[in-house]
């Protein structure tokens, strides 16, 4: 993939300028969950480069990386910095803790599963 123009929409619907009290400082971005998780993506499951989203998105390589970090965190199951989480969220982490164990429960039987049918034989 040569660039990623395209793969996004525009920066201004995902970004939200917002003023600081003062004229010398710049105006800082922010930029919805959706747009942070789509981009946190395109590296780690797409294989995109940090360095080639922060050059076509014009963002910072720290803001990725923390984005990307946070994915990875959330990906874990380890709790964020943000928010406490509601009854319903942890429910739902939980959950899906408990799928992904399952998941892994269930392939290393069918990997003993496979062993002893080829010993039997």
């Amino acid at each position: 993939m040569d660039t990623l123009i395209g793969c996004f929409p525009p920066d201004k619907e995902h970004e939200e300028m917002t003023d600081k009290t003062t004229d010398t400082t710049k105006n800082r971005r922010t930029f919805d969950p959706a747009f942070k998780l789509q981009v946190a993506r395109m590296v780690r499951e797409q294989g995109v480069s940090v360095s080639q989203v922060c050059r076509e998105m014009k963002l910072t390589e720290s803001v990725v990386r923390r984005w990307v970090h946070q994915l990875d965190d959330e990906s874990a199951g380890r709790p964020g910095i943000g928010k406490p989480l509601t009854a319903e969220q942890q429910r739902i982490r939980e959950l899906e803790a408990e799928v992904r164990r399952l998941k892994s429960d269930n392939e290393l039987l069918k990997k003993a599963s496979a062993f002893f049918a080829r010993e039997i034989k």
